[in-house]
């Protein structure tokens, strides 16, 4: 990893820190190791916003977070996010999602949020070179009911990064501000009869009830996902640089994993679903199963 992207990581490691303190771009350079200046302009290049942009679409992304979770007073949370004035905040928020933090609160339907992705994510994809050491994963079983869920298909993508090359990012941000039945939004592989068109086998999105009758951002589809059993892979905590080796080494214990021993057969006909990997948690995926006939549980 080059030192203009670490700088730029350092930077963006601080904003996080201190989000709800005043921010100055002479702290920035302090974290950066570069002149102001300097600073400023490989900041503007690796992330594509200028440092008080970055700032305040983060402050603005979190305080629709609270004004959708907490019964906070707009006015507090306006100052608490760094904010002037309540009209300032209130302007900014409309600009930034279409409507005001009051109707919001109310009615919080899907809006994209910001969603500060770490720049040295993009050279660890460069430099990841495969799985040196196998890695402990938990399995167990769960079972997931009939729901159904919200999803933006891509074009051809059979993994995340070619999903965001075709789709973007930002689909993430929006998906963050949907509630789902996880707690979070998913990432699915399709079996073909999910698939819509020959559209892309990889896709995001959120399970919701199979009563399900909220707000459909533009450009979703909604699916109907029978009741399954899965097979949940869970990896070790992991550092964040090393989160490439942390999906490979779940990936190999799939494939190497025998679901038979204890009674399933795996189900191609129902997703394999995939969480955002956390490194406070470990990398996840589950794989659907079934019974198999004449099995041992």
């Amino acid at each position: 990893m080059n030192d203009i992207v670490k700088a730029v990581q350092r930077m963006q490691d601080c904003i996080s820190e201190h989000i709800n303190e005043k921010i100055t771009m002479a702290e920035l350079s302090r974290a950066a190791m570069f002149s102001p200046w300097y600073s400023y302009r490989i900041f503007k290049e690796q992330t594509g916003l200028t440092p008080s942009d970055y700032i305040r679409r983060l402050r603005l992304s979190r305080s629709a977070v609270k004004l959708k979770n907490e019964n906070c007073r707009i006015a507090d949370i306006a100052f608490e996010m760094g904010f002037g004035s309540v009209d300032g905040y209130q302007r900014a928020f409309l600009k930034e999602f279409g409507c005001n933090p009051g109707e919001y609160a109310k009615n919080p339907v899907p809006i994209s949020l910001f969603i500060p992705y770490g720049v040295k994510f993009r050279e660890l994809r460069k430099e990841y070179k495969g799985m040196e050491n196998i890695k402990n994963v938990f399995i167990q079983v769960i079972h997931k009911p009939e729901r159904k869920a919200v999803i933006k298909r891509g074009v051809k993508a059979e993994d995340y990064f070619e999903y965001c090359d075709e789709v973007g990012c930002d689909v993430w941000g929006l998906l963050m501000s949907m509630d789902s039945l996880c707690g979070e939004p998913v990432c699915l592989w399709l079996p073909e009869k999910f698939r819509k068109n020959g559209g892309s086998v990889y896709v995001q999105g959120v399970e919701v009830s199979k009563n399900f009758d909220g707000d459909i951002p533009e450009g979703f589809d909604v699916i109907d996902l029978p009741e399954c059993d899965y097979l949940m892979f869970q990896g070790e905590p992991f550092e964040e640089e090393d989160y490439c080796n942390a999906i490979s080494a779940v990936e190999q214990s799939m494939d190497r994993y025998a679901p038979g021993i204890i009674g399933y057969e795996w189900d191609k006909e129902n997703p394999r679903i995939q969480l955002e990997p956390r490194g406070e948690r470990g990398y996840i995926e589950l794989k659907a199963v079934c019974r198999r006939k004449g099995g041992r549980i």
